[in-house]
């Protein structure tokens, strides 16, 4: 096995954890590599230099068949460590260093243990899909995959209208702030901000919601995601704003987009049998009732 860490260094992330986690990654004799930034980081702040040899740019040039992917931060951390991968069916383990972590479920105080699992196997993996997005950005796109959502949104004040259209058929205008496609991961991530539901991680679909919408009757809706969305803008401005996970751009007024699920799938690190329900709980605090930390 061979690890390839992956990180964006932030106030949240303990720089003492993660250097703990890399010398237990020594111990054990693993393999690993750490993206750039972050090795530049310990060594400016903590002085551990990491080998050149183990220092990589471009994380494709160092995966291995037997390679797993360790996140070490939040979601968005997680996020950008998917499109490093660029598609490639490695495992992703996420070290949750951030807040609310739905992705990122192992914790920073679990790392080594989770290290030990790895090495003995004690893991399974979750597919989860990807959504392709086609059209034309004004800046570069090297992976127009999506694990989140893809979203189109005003880029100043004023509303946005968005025609939508299902396999052909459309659906509807919606005036608005923009709308979000969301995978069934992402439905708990900015769809869920917007008022979109919860949806399962093993449902075969997409979800359309749109941001403060004009018109109040307008609600989210779930598609197949054998199903085909069209999204063309029209907008007051000449340009608005589309995103990709947490990444954005520029686009011009009457773009076009298609959506569609994408062959490439991301496979999820489960060291636990911990479900997505429990997760929920535990993260959104279901079945907790307030007044019992006041006795």
């Amino acid at each position: 096995m061979k690890i390839i860490l992956f990180s964006r260094p932030s106030l949240s992330t303990s720089i003492e954890k993660f250097g703990a986690l890399i010398e237990g990654i020594k111990a054990r004799n693993i393999p690993y590599a750490v993206n750039e930034g972050t090795a530049s980081w310990l060594a400016d702040n903590q002085g551990d230099k990491i080998p050149e040899g183990n220092i990589y740019s471009s994380m494709q040039d160092v995966l291995t068949d037997d390679s797993v992917v360790i996140s070490y931060g939040g979601d968005g951390t997680l996020l950008s460590a998917v499109r490093a991968l660029g598609g490639h069916p490695t495992p992703v383990l996420g070290i949750n260093s951030g807040r609310l972590g739905f992705l990122a479920i192992a914790s920073q105080e679990d790392a080594l243990e989770a290290l030990d699992a790895l090495s003995a196997g004690n893991y399974t993996t979750e597919h989860r899909s990807l959504l392709s997005i086609e059209g034309v950005l004004e800046d570069d796109v090297d992976f127009p995959l999506a694990f989140n959502e893809f979203s189109v949104q005003r880029k100043h004040m004023g509303m946005i209208g968005i025609r939508v259209e299902v396999d052909g058929r459309m659906v509807a205008n919606y005036w608005s702030d923009g709308v979000i496609v969301a995978t069934p991961t992402g439905s708990t991530a900015y769809s869920l901000s917007a008022g979109g539901p919860i949806v399962a991680p093993e449902c075969n679909c997409m979800v359309l919601t749109p941001i403060a919408p004009h018109n109040l009757t307008m609600r989210p809706l779930v598609v197949p995601d054998s199903s085909t969305l069209r999204l063309t803008i029209d907008a007051r401005d000449p340009y608005a704003v589309a995103a990709i996970d947490n990444e954005s751009f520029t686009i011009r007024n009457g773009s076009s987009f298609t959506i569609t699920r994408a062959k490439e799938q991301v496979f999820l690190v489960k060291l636990q049998n911990i479900s997505f329900y429990d997760t929920l709980k535990q993260k959104m605090m279901w079945g907790l009732d307030g007044r019992e930390s006041k006795h």
